[in-house]
């Protein structure tokens, strides 16, 4: 059971298989054009059924719960984009000037939204300040991962590019998913009755930005720029990376007097990044054969995060029962 949890899932494998494909048959020319605007779409639908399926009433329960939030964002925002640039003379010189900055991307996304919560669901924690931490992460990530993304990247130009960035990623990510709260009330119900397929939706959507990216850098000589050695540093800095926001994630719940239900939201809520977020954000904000290169970190930590936390969330689990219900310290 160990070993079967440490193993790729059915998506991640499909992920790869779809590397594979664009690495072998990548898209080009009007086939391309065609499968950038089906991609499109696909993200608007992603982000309108989140809207109509994320409940008001679990945000409102979980909201006032202000200093779990405030150490999730700044975990997210603050502690990760400080990793990537501390951890840069290890990083630069093991894989390369362009993975790197592939980290610093990873390390101003928005924490994840399903598996966040799935896993703080697992090990027993505080769920509804989960899903509210999770969902306003994701949000405020559509205005603050531009900015970072140009401070941590060094990004020249006007405020203006920045701006037109958040315009773009409000208008493709943000508006659906307003549109999805406003149609709640008509199909939020739908929505979740049919819960076990609609995860499709979202797969298929972060598959479809996956198959053009890579098909634009395979084109590009993506995979000329990056051997198999450099590949397996990736992984290895990967592992760092999360390693040290896990420990600094715990350490700091314990230190600031959290109760375990609330460290468990605050550990996985606060080292995890958003590969549904993320894919359709490098599409935005970067053009052409980089975005292969920029999300290659990304794919590979989303993967060791999922493996990583599967084997925590099982570990807290496991814990006395006595200890769920531990006094909550006041917000």
């Amino acid at each position: 059971m160990f070993l079967r949890r440490l193993l790729p899932d059915a998506f991640t494998l499909t992920l790869l298989a779809v590397v594979l494909i664009a690495t072998l048959l990548p898209a080009s020319g009007q086939v391309a054009v065609v499968f950038e605007w089906i991609t499109n779409l696909a993200i608007a639908l992603l982000f309108f059924l989140h809207g109509a399926k994320l409940s008001r009433q679990a945000i409102l329960a979980g909201a006032g719960h202000w200093r779990l939030h405030l150490l999730v964002f700044t975990c997210t925002f603050v502690l990760f984009p400080l990793l990537g640039l501390l951890l840069k003379p290890l990083m630069a010189p093991l894989i390369g000037n362009e993975l790197y900055l592939g980290m610093l991307y990873l390390c101003a996304l928005p924490a994840t939204v399903q598996s966040a919560i799935a896993f703080t669901s697992l090990a027993r924690g505080n769920i509804p300040a989960a899903i509210c931490s999770a969902a306003a992460s994701s949000l405020l990530g559509i205005f603050l991962t531009p900015l970072l993304v140009a401070l941590l990247m060094g990004v020249e130009g006007d405020s203006g590019s920045t701006l037109d960035a958040i315009g773009k990623i409000s208008l493709q990510l943000l508006l659906p998913f307003v549109l999805g709260q406003i149609a709640q009330r008509w199909i939020g119900g739908w929505v979740n009755r049919n819960k076990s397929w609609l995860k499709y939706v979202d797969q298929s959507s972060i598959l479809l930005v996956v198959y053009t990216a890579f098909s634009a850098a395979v084109i590009g000589g993506l995979w000329q720029e990056v051997p198999l050695v450099t590949l397996l540093a990736l992984v290895l800095a990967c592992c760092v990376l999360l390693a040290l926001a896990l420990l600094l994630t715990h350490l700091l719940g314990k230190w600031l007097g959290f109760n375990q239900e609330d460290r468990i939201t605050i550990l996985f809520c606060g080292s995890k990044k958003s590969l549904a977020t993320g894919v359709p954000m490098a599409q935005v904000l970067f053009a052409g054969s980089s975005i292969g290169v920029l999300i290659l970190p990304l794919m590979l930590f989303h993967q060791i995060q999922l493996m990583v936390c599967a084997v925590l969330a099982q570990r807290y689990a496991r814990r006395p029962e006595v200890e769920a219900i531990e006094p909550r310290t006041a917000s």
